[in-house]
């Protein structure tokens, strides 16, 4: 019966773990691509000469940005 109870108790406290694990990842995913990937991108698309594509994705990102960023506030 203690075994059980271990065994319940364990489960439940990992399972929080990994939960917290899944957010944790998602946060550093999203910094990651955020600060990282997304200038790289447009780094590279305005030396490819693809400005045409460049310029509207920058617009569309700081859109959003503002939005979420009002909405958060």
């Amino acid at each position: 019966m203690l075994t059980l109870l271990f065994v319940i108790c364990m489960f439940g406290i990992f399972g929080k773990l990994i939960g917290l694990a899944f957010k944790m990842t998602w946060g550093i995913a999203k910094v990651l691509f955020t600060l990282v990937f997304l200038p790289v991108i447009l780094v590279g698309l305005a030396m490819g000469g693809l400005l045409v594509v460049a310029f509207p994705l920058l617009i569309g990102v700081g859109i959003v940005s503002l939005a979420v960023g009002m909405l958060k506030g």
